[in-house]
């Protein structure tokens, strides 16, 4: 049996989280690894981890200047292969740092970046890199861009894995409305669909001006997520300075997101940054929905333009408007995309694949 450590620091539920979240609750049920995770004290995620019966070891996990993490993380390491499995730079600190000390060779560090950060290139960066065992890519762009900037990394100990979305149950979340109905819609409207972090970067803003431009008569927006204060209350003021009160409406965060999804006839992630892998338009294709996105990243690894969905240049609302006006009127298209973007998750993009590749990954790294 392999002893997998999943390191979760952060203050607030992201893409890192959500992406040891799938995995971990996935791999409880196989007999070939013991899962567990280590998080910094924030009720919220470790509620999240609690809620499946994962066991969760708290650390303060504040970086470098931590000496307390990496001695108890040690000693959980002392025995057995074990994998520590990090999402962070800071966090791959403390994980090298507690395989040094526990002494014990079958102890192996994989980091996973999802952002796009450049990586530091410091004395102490580089040789935490160096007793870093494998680097795992979400996507060939995130790969590509960290490379660029680290040129000096073995190619070695690199692989790409893209990440995927686990296939969850909605009938055993909580219950979602009736959209169409509690929105009061027509057979003709289209229900449009936006789910992310409320953010410049995640594109809402530009969104929210897209949608402006628009036939009143013929959509409702959808918008599911939370954001700091400050963005939401310019959101807010947005939609009633431009009367777009009765067409756009703000859900806030929703655990059962898929309820949701389901009930949209496509979903918009117009984000404004490069995304590494961009999970939410992954989200929509699982449940057969085309998604019109950013070209900005990842994104063309496998959205291909008007075959699966569309793909807009960044901070762009006009095109914005135009690909949204284009679905709202033509719903065959609306049907062929997202039959095709089904098509394309379930042979390239589904979970199983997914787990599979990570999975023998990990026992690879014992291999030798």
């Amino acid at each position: 049996m392999i002893n997998v450590f999943h390191i979760v620091s952060s203050k607030t539920w992201g893409g890192a989280e959500r992406y040891a979240s799938d995995l971990v609750d996935h791999m409880r049920h196989d007999r070939d690894f013991y899962v567990e995770v280590v998080s910094a004290k924030n009720d919220d995620i470790i509620e999240q981890f609690q809620k499946m019966d994962i066991p969760v070891s708290i650390l303060p996990l504040k970086g470098i200047r931590d000496f307390d993490s990496p001695v108890r993380l040690a000693r959980m390491l002392r025995k057995g292969k074990n994998i520590v499995h990090v999402h962070t730079y800071r966090d791959a600190t403390t994980a090298v740092m507690a395989r040094i000390i526990s002494d014990n060779p079958d102890t192996k560090v994989v980091l996973t970046p999802h952002g796009l950060k450049k990586p530091k290139l410091n004395y102490v960066s580089k040789k935490v890199y160096r007793n870093i065992d494998r680097f795992v890519f979400v996507s060939q762009f995130a790969y590509d861009y960290f490379l660029a900037h680290a040129p000096r990394l073995s190619k070695s100990k690199t692989t790409v894995i893209p990440e995927s979305v686990l296939n969850t149950d909605t009938s055993a979340q909580a219950p979602v409305p009736d959209l169409r109905k509690q929105l009061k819609m027509t057979p003709e409207q289209t229900l449009i669909m936006f789910h992310s972090r409320l953010n410049r970067e995640k594109g809402i803003d530009v969104l929210l001006k897209a949608v402006a431009q628009l036939d009143r008569s013929i959509y409702k927006l959808v918008v599911l997520g939370d954001g700091q204060l400050k963005a939401v209350s310019r959101i807010k003021s947005f939609i009633v300075e431009n009367n777009l009160v009765d067409n756009v409406r703000l859900y806030g965060f929703q655990r059962n997101v898929h309820g949701y999804l389901w009930q949209c006839d496509f979903g918009v992630q117009p984000s404004t940054v490069a995304e590494v892998q961009g999970i939410s338009n992954l989200e929509y294709m699982k449940q057969g929905k085309p998604v019109i996105t950013t070209s900005n990243g990842a994104q063309p690894e496998y959205i291909r333009d008007m075959e699966n969905g569309i793909l807009v240049k960044p901070n762009n609302p006009d095109q914005l408007a135009e690909a949204i006006n284009t679905l709202c009127h033509d719903r065959e298209l609306v049907l062929r995309l997202g039959k095709q973007a089904k098509l394309d998750f379930d042979k390239h993009l589904n979970y199983s694949r997914f787990y599979d590749k990570i999975t023998t990954f990990y026992s690879s790294l014992f291999a030798d």
